[in-house]
């Protein structure tokens, strides 16, 4: 039985294999018209300190800071690939007459919020009311990806394997592990060593290690007092450390754009060590240079695999919208587990001796960091004209007569390809469930 499966599915690729599934034409038309016409906003992460930036400074319950310098690094990418209009602004009280005044289509969200609770999801909200598109993640994903603890509950939830975790929150009195019934359940017994951290953070900042229960009451409540947030607590995994970027289907190579069949995962990177390093320091304490990580070779088969069908897994499940760097850590056994999954990767331009992590990860794709940033505005484009075109009128009033009607064409002939596509892949896990003996 499983046998007549498995021909079908193969069949049924065969079909899919007289399409043309790599060239999108209509797509490509649409952003050559676009260059010209499209005026872009990058925003970046606006200071509480600056004269008329926030009504009343209030806490900030994420480490701040502006990524201005990777806004410039963006911007400059989009007017090397061919776009006339590209603004780089603040956000802040300020940024809605920004927007309004610089004439903005579109905005490219590289900002982490000024101030206050679930500041990653400001900009994005802001951004919902005023009817403006852009490229980022939507209010909903920007705070599950940037709170940690509302992650993991959803991946567990999701079948997704991570570490065994627990919170705290100082406001409910001293953390007793001994008396916390949620820890117990969460650890079972554990001893140590743990993970504290901050359930929101960047840069690796206020993450300890902590050889046993003793000494966790301590370091929960200075963590707490330098976040004024919820405290995340994790079993320490102690095996090789991991990291992948993943993003949506449309890649631009060489300026020419093409879907794949799943979301793009990049190049999957084994983040190296120090000597006097339990866990992986950001560039913000360590510069992150090519003697600390090294590409996961495909000859590793089983690594590799399962590295990047976790990154899909996590695009698709929390149904994302763009780029994420996600963060992953082997047991003793050598199992994988997902650390957090990374909202606002940094895509600093590489300069000589540094880099970032996701642009490390590119060198095993052919891709180049203008063809990713490219990449990501095409994804996000041809997401929105296919599912949200009502949305983006203003936008594609800047086309000329007949583009539109080509797009249309493409994106019949896209969902054809896409039911083939899911089609294969039930047939193909059908007749492998069979194999193994899970079905009859």
């Amino acid at each position: 039985m499983y046998g007549n499966l498995a021909a079908r599915a193969k069949r049924h690729a065969t079909v899919k294999s007289s399409f043309n599934v790599s060239a999108e034409v209509g797509l490509q038309d649409v952003i050559g018209q676009l260059k010209s016409r499209l005026r872009i906003a990058v925003v970046f992460g606006g200071n509480k300190i600056s004269p008329d930036s926030v009504v009343y400074q209030s806490q900030n319950t994420r480490s701040w800071k502006s990524y201005e310098v990777v806004a410039e690094d963006i911007a400059a990418s989009l007017r090397r690939s061919g776009f006339r209009h590209v603004d780089v602004m603040p956000e802040d009280m300020q940024l809605s007459s920004l927007l309004r005044r610089s004439g903005a289509h579109m905005a490219w969200l590289n900002s982490g919020g000024v101030q206050g609770r679930n500041s990653a999801a400001h900009a994005p909200s802001t951004l919902e009311m005023l009817g403006l598109p852009y490229v980022g993640h939507d209010p909903l994903s920007a705070t599950t990806l940037d709170n940690k603890h509302a992650f993991k509950r959803e991946a567990v939830c999701a079948g997704l394997p991570t570490a065994a975790f627990s919170t705290w929150d100082m406001t409910r009195g001293p953390f007793q592990p001994e008396l916390n019934s949620r820890f117990q359940l969460a650890f079972n017994g554990y001893p140590g060593p743990f993970i504290v951290k901050p359930v929101s953070g960047r840069a690796s900042l206020h993450v300890h290690v902590v050889p046993s229960l003793q000494e966790l009451p301590e370091i929960v409540e200075d963590v707490y007092r330098q976040t004024g947030n919820l405290v995340l607590i994790e079993k320490y995994l102690p095996g090789r450390e991991f990291c992948i970027a993943v993003a949506g289907r449309i890649t631009a190579k060489n300026g020419v754009f093409t879907r794949g069949s799943e979301p793009f995962a990049f190049g999957a990177l084994e983040r190296v060590l120090g000597s006097d390093e339990k866990i992986f320091t950001s560039m913000d304490s360590r510069p992150i240079t090519a003697n600390r990580f090294r590409n996961v070779e495909p000859s590793e088969t089983e690594l590799w695999r399962d590295i990047h069908k976790l990154a899909r897994e996590v695009f698709l499940e929390f149904n994302l919208g763009t780029l994420i760097r996600m963060d992953l850590r082997a047991d003793e056994t050598g199992k994988l587990y997902i650390l957090e999954a990374n909202p606002k990767p940094d895509l600093k331009y590489p300069a000589e001796g540094v880099t970032s992590l996701v642009s490390a990860g590119l060198s095993q794709t052919g891709l180049g960091y203008d063809d990713l940033l490219l990449s990501l505005l095409g994804d996000r484009l041809d997401f929105l004209m296919r599912n949200c075109r009502d949305t983006v009128r203003h936008i594609t009033d800047l086309l000329d007569d007949g583009t539109m009607d080509r797009l249309d064409h493409e994106q019949h002939s896209r969902t054809v390809e896409d039911n083939i596509d899911f089609a294969v892949r039930a047939l193909e896990e059908t007749a492998q469930r069979m194999r193994m003996g899970s079905l009859k």
